[in-house]
């Protein structure tokens, strides 16, 4: 079954789904590099590793120690230890329930083209997850990594499918509901925004190589067509509901 929607299919985005789309669509997208690249490169799915929680605000509470001695209309309030033979009253220590943050180990994949001869990243191509867009260790993760490429003689692509969640600052005053940024490094700060909405395909998008070399298109549509008829994805997807997250709140225009 073809996917219903012209470009993006949001149903793909529902956080049950994206995970495994996000894995078909990085290994799909680097066999179709391969086809348009020379022998002077070659494309690698690396992997950024850390450790997140469902709740990243969670703090285990705990309580202050308290000793208390019961105390009579004329007591006095004692600064040392009591005298021998002195009595006091001990309020026992009960336990209470507190909530743990449990942390999940959070593999996410990206692409590096490299050049064969020196070993050298040329191009790093990362397509966003929901974690890498709302407040946490996911969004610190990949905001260091994605300055630090930022900061180098490397190309960026940030291929950005999610409607939900926070994109990263940048100078437009059209973000669409879907963005692809390319940065060369040789352009920067400048860098080129495609941003396109739920009714409109997907461009093509050139990559950046190394200098003098023909910029490769890369067909994102047809590879989304591709991964949607691999994973059957028409049978997990109730099409009688709405999507998650909905079209209405969660569009980024």
């Amino acid at each position: 079954m073809v996917s219903p929607f012209p470009g993006m299919n949001p149903y793909l985005e529902n956080p049950e789904l994206w995970p495994s789309v996000h894995s078909r669509l990085i290994v799909a997208i680097a066999d179709a590099l391969v086809d348009h690249l020379s022998e002077a490169y070659r494309v690698e799915i690396e992997k950024r590793t850390y450790f997140s929680s469902d709740d990243e605000s969670l703090l285990v509470g705990l309580p202050d120690v308290a000793i208390s001695a019961k105390s009579g209309a004329n007591a006095t309030r004692q600064t040392t230890p009591p005298s021998q033979g002195a009595t006091a009253t001990l309020s026992p220590v009960q336990p209470q329930k507190v909530t743990l943050p449990v942390s999940e180990e959070v593999s996410e994949r990206y692409l590096e083209i490299r050049e064969v001869a020196t070993g050298r990243v040329v191009t790093v191509i990362e397509l966003l997850s929901p974690k890498n867009k709302r407040p946490g260790e996911g969004r610190i993760a990949y905001g260091r990594k994605r300055n630090q490429i930022l900061s180098s003689a490397t190309h960026f692509v940030e291929i950005d499918l999610l409607r939900s969640g926070y994109p990263f600052p940048m100078d437009s005053s059209a973000l669409g509901d879907y963005r692809i940024l390319i940065s060369r490094s040789d352009h920067r700060p400048t860098a080129d925004l495609y941003a396109f909405t739920l009714s409109q395909a997907m461009p093509a998008i050139p990559i950046p190589l190394l200098p003098g070399e023909v910029e490769p298109m890369l067909e994102l549509q047809p590879l989304l067509h591709y991964v949607y008829d691999k994973g059957r994805y028409n049978l997990a997807i109730d099409y009688d509901r709405p999507p998650v997250p909905s079209i209405a709140s969660e569009s980024n225009r």
